[in-house]
């Protein structure tokens, strides 16, 4: 019989988030930015993870924050 055969597993590159090269400051974080904060959300609207920003847990949550304010005032979509 034979020996089974023995596939390489392929390793996966890390995922690098937007901002692990260039640090972002928690001042740039702003409702008026609407910039940032499009790059920071998907096409449907939503949020990416903290995996995904680089961000840490605190600007995550200041980032959420931000988002509602910008959407509730109207610079944002709710939904694109």
């Amino acid at each position: 019989m034979a020996a089974p055969v023995r596939r390489k597993r392929r390793s996966r590159r890390p995922d690098v988030g937007r901002f692990r090269t260039v640090p972002i400051k928690p001042d740039e974080i702003n409702y008026k930015n609407v910039q940032l904060l499009q790059r920071l959300t998907s096409t449907q609207g939503k949020l990416f993870s903290r995996k995904r920003t680089g961000l840490n847990a605190q600007l995550q949550r200041k980032l959420a924050a931000e988002l509602k304010l910008a959407r509730f005032i109207g610079l944002m979509p709710y939904v694109s």
